[in-house]
């Protein structure tokens, strides 16, 4: 005896395909639309179970509406002369009107009540022009940032700096040690206690000065070198 039509609509109707790249999971979606005034059970069964997942994988289909099934591939390796015999297969039948065990139904419908409908799965790879558009905009965002040679040059020139000043502060330390031999040397009087004093003021402010200098023209080097 000939099974009865499926009296489900299926959106795509022959085949679901999968558009690679295949190292991570790839979802089709297959919609499933119930044009009676019936409730329909439906199942969606595949060859290759251990590849897909299949959310959700069976239900009931109210009169006059759709369900969206996700159809995932799972990760794999592609092999574009491998011809793919994958097959899902949609298995319904009408909801009796006082059904209670969705499960019951399927185990006690007769062959001549059940539906199917057969899809083919096919895979795609993107195109090489597709991959061009894809990496166009890589070369501008990278030039919106500085290159490791750049970076590289900046840490430099900043350490040779931080060289320079920490060199400047160990004459001044010195000088300032040989001064200090020097006058002890000498007699102190009031007048000269005063006039070491504003002398050894004198220093440390030119100290000061040269070590603030050099930090902003640092700082001032790595800003204008970012601008840039």
């Amino acid at each position: 005896m000939a099974r009865t039509e499926q009296v489900l609509v299926l959106e795509p109707q022959q085949e679901l395909k999968f558009r690679g790249p295949f190292t991570d999971v790839v979802t089709a979606t297959l919609k499933l639309t119930n044009p009676t005034d019936r409730n329909v059970c439906f199942k969606v069964k595949t060859t290759a179970p251990r590849r897909y997942c299949v959310r959700p994988n069976s239900g009931i289909i109210d009169a006059g509406t759709s369900v969206n099934v996700s159809v995932m591939l799972q990760p794999f390796e592609y092999d574009p002369n491998e011809k793919s015999k994958h097959k899902f297969m949609v298995q319904s039948i009408v909801a009796p009107r006082d059904m209670t065990d969705m499960e019951g139904v399927w185990k006690e419908a007769k062959p001549e009540e059940l539906m199917d409908s057969k899809l083919r799965c096919t895979f795609e790879v993107p195109l090489e022009n597709d991959k061009t558009t894809e990496h166009s905009a890589l070369p501008k965002s990278a030039s919106a940032s500085l290159d490791d040679g750049e970076v590289k040059k900046i840490m430099e020139e900043c350490r040779q700096l931080q060289m320079e000043v920490q060199r400047l502060r160990e004459e001044n330390k010195q000088i300032r040690e040989d001064d200090g031999l020097r006058k002890r040397k000498v007699a102190t009087s009031p007048s000269n206690t005063m006039a070491r004093s504003a002398m050894m003021k004198d220093e440390g402010l030119s100290t000061r000065v040269l070590a603030l200098c050099l930090l902003f023209f640092v700082i001032g080097a790595i800003i204008g070198k970012l601008v840039l």
